[in-house]
């Protein structure tokens, strides 16, 4: 690192909040300032020379660690993302005016995006800051690989991709089924690029054929998100090896994923009534892909990028709801949170987490009971239910140092940055990097360390793993 004190840095990540909320009479300028300050925290903590960064390995080979990777996914996602919903607001359609001429009206919702995007700038501070505070310069590995080689990510990769898959079939495993059938993936990844870079035969076909059909699946689910993680985790692990070429691509490859991606996704999803197969839904998705659907495509991918991109028009209305026509709900989250990590063997009678975490979602009106629709609150929401804006900033500190503590930990017992923290830690707890609403998060957290042990025990018992003793 090229500062041991990090307190000048995360002040320094406070000075656009502090901006922000002395401008809070101005809803617009107040925003934008806002919208701005996330930028600034990613300049100030990836870019800019004040950036404390762990030195063991250059910047790019390390993108996979919680300041880099999970702080842009998670504040992208939470902070950046909000500007199309906004400029809908104001009334701009893909940045052009709808109402050209008509002079704009501030009303009651802009302040109450304006609250929102405050309150998501505050949380990224916090976040960042709670990286900074608990971040390593030097990890003490306690384990090293016993082998030079990495054949042993191959079956590895197969075993826990099997079990994940096996497990996924029960009802109430998913907590296990999901974090090991992503660390599958996540091997088979790693192997494809070694192979891709190493030219070894055995290690190219067996990750590229893992990885692919995964993502075939992945294309056929209907669902945007695992597509787009596919394409997170490949580019990750090919950057080391090709940074010019990912930075390159990634302009044009996001532009691909949120101008075809939504109305692709809304195609697929006709395989869900069961009247056609998933295959022939992807079918019609690519010809609905066609340049004659042109204005279909925009009113699909513009209601996905303000109302499904963006999940701060939900964020307003749980705002209005509290403490408005409710008061905060204090500690009730989280003890319903720590309620869901008791097994259902111990406790027949354990209420259904989903259910339990929908009611708060009712109670403000931003879904209907009768709706199809799981609109889930996220860590900063629940943050501010239970605490407002003080336990936005608690929350969010702690969810930093949480996150940081677990890859720290990760790389530690699994020997380094590779297994540890790209494999383990990205695949575990991917969950967390954007978080879901805190009876699902503090479940991932519990069981996923569970796990994490459990297959660092796994691999001590093989010798894959040794000891170190130094």
């Amino acid at each position: 690192m090229q500062n041991n004190n990090p307190t000048k840095l995360i002040l320094t990540l406070y000075f656009p909040v502090l901006i922000s909320y002395i401008l809070i009479n101005s809803p617009i300028i107040s925003y934008f300032v806002s919208w701005f300050g996330s930028l600034f925290i990613f300049y100030t903590t990836i870019l800019s020379p004040a950036a404390i960064i762990k030195t063991d390995v250059p910047i790019h080979k390390q993108i996979m660690r919680p300041i880099f990777l999970l702080q842009l996914i998670f504040a992208g996602f939470m902070c950046v993302t909000s500007i199309f919903y906004f400029m809908d607001h104001l009334g701009y359609r893909y940045f052009t005016e709808v109402n050209y001429g008509a002079q704009f009206k501030e009303s009651e919702q802009t302040a109450l995006i304006a609250s929102c995007q405050r309150m998501s700038l505050l949380a990224h501070a916090a976040l960042v800051s709670g990286i900074l505070l608990v971040q390593k310069d030097n990890i003490k590995v306690k384990s090293i690989k016993t082998f030079d080689g990495d054949d042993f990510l191959i079956w590895l990769g197969i075993i826990v991709f099997g079990i994940g898959s096996i497990t996924q079939r029960f009802p109430g495993l998913s907590q296990i089924a999901i974090p090991l059938t992503i660390v599958g993936i996540s091997c088979a990844a790693v192997l494809f690029v070694k192979g891709f870079n190493t030219k070894n035969i055995k290690y190219l076909g067996i990750g590229a054929t893992i990885f692919i059909l995964n993502f075939i699946h992945a294309s056929l689910s209907g669902y945007k998100e695992p597509i787009i993680i596919n394409i997170i985790v490949i580019a990750c692990v090919f950057f080391p090896y090709y940074k010019k070429l990912i930075l390159y691509l990634a302009i044009p490859t996001a532009y691909v994923l949120l101008y075809f991606l939504p109305t692709y996704n809304n195609t697929v999803r006709q395989s869900w009534n069961g009247e056609v197969s998933a295959e022939e839904a992807q079918n019609q998705a690519f010809e609905n892909l066609d340049s004659k659907n042109e204005e279909q495509i925009e009113n699909t991918n513009w209601g996905f990028m303000t109302k499904r991109l963006s999940e701060i028009e939900m964020f307003t209305q749980f705002v209005d709801y509290v403490p408005g026509h409710r008061p905060h709900y204090g500690w009730e989250i989280v003890e319903n949170s720590l309620e869901g990590l008791i097994p259902r063997v111990f406790w027949l009678g354990k209420p259904n987490m989903e259910t339990v975490s929908m009611q708060r979602v009712y109670d403000a009106g931003v879904a209907h009971r009768m709706s199809s629709v799981s609109a889930k609150t996220r860590p900063i929401v629940d943050a501010y239910l239970s605490f407002g804006i003080p336990g936005v900033f608690f929350f969010m500190l702690i969810y930093g140092m949480l996150v940081q503590h677990l890859s720290d930990k990760a790389e530690e017992i699994f020997g380094g940055y590779e297994l540890g923290c790209v494999i383990m830690f990205n695949s575990i707890f991917q969950g967390l990097w954007r978080g879901n609403n805190f009876e699902f998060m503090f479940n991932n957290i519990f069981w996923g360390y569970i796990i994490m042990w459990m297959l660092f025990a796994l691999l001590r018992t093989i010798k894959v793993l040794k000891p170190t003793f130094d």
